[in-house]
């Protein structure tokens, strides 16, 4: 079965990060393809899209900025058939993939997938049990949003799993995560916005002072 390709292009500012694809992404080369996976819906709902787009529009991603990848390429059909050492050679190949692309946040679609790459630090602060797989450690209750931790300079932000399998969250609580994260892309274009025109007022000021 082929890989799942990337979707990035210039000026990506939002990383979308999914743990592995499952067999009917893999089997049609789109993803979130699973018929009750509820991310698009929550794409178009949360307003990070303007118009209502399906796994077959994933390409279309980089024209508002936002891309997506895996943690690891393999295509299963549920992540209890992912390998400790898969983990461990996605987390390199993503922290290559965030320095080479630069995004200003990178959000981690499901806590699994958080605790994965950061629960042997969490466990090491709470001298906990490290012999387990990667993402059955620190099973310590992670908060929805955004997270104290960098990767590779760029903020991290955890998303509910968008799975109609997951039980652990209503349809309302996962709009309410994908709300805040339009929001935290908001304030950083704010942000942006307003260094630019700092970098910009001293010129202005500096012309108008050679005029009078």
């Amino acid at each position: 079965m082929p890989r799942l390709r990337d979707r990035v292009g210039p000026g990506l500012r939002i990383l979308f990060v999914g743990i592995n694809p499952g067999i009917r992404s893999a089997a049609i080369g789109h993803h979130f393809a699973g018929y009750s996976n509820r991310f698009w819906k929550l794409l178009f709902a949360s307003g990070l899209v303007p118009e209502a787009i399906g796994t077959e529009d994933d390409h279309r991603l980089p024209e508002w900025g936002l891309g997506i990848t895996n943690l690891i390429a393999r295509s299963t059909s549920g992540i209890d058939e992912l390998r400790p050492a898969e983990y461990a050679a996605g987390a390199r190949v993503l922290r290559h993939k965030v320095r080479r692309w630069s995004p200003t946040v990178v959000v981690l679609v499901g806590v699994t997938l958080y605790r994965s790459l950061f629960g042997h630090a969490r466990a090491r602060e709470r001298r906990e049990d490290l012999s387990g797989p990667p993402h059955r450690v620190s099973q310590a209750k992670v908060t929805i949003g955004l997270q104290p931790e960098r990767l590779e300079g760029a903020r991290v932000f955890v998303l509910p799993n968008p799975s109609g399998r997951n039980a652990n969250f209503s349809y309302a609580e996962m709009l309410a995560a994908f709300r805040a994260l339009a929001r935290l892309r908001a304030s950083l274009g704010a942000q942006g916005r307003d260094r630019i025109h700092r970098r910009r007022a001293p010129g202005r000021q500096q012309r108008r002072d050679q005029r009078d």
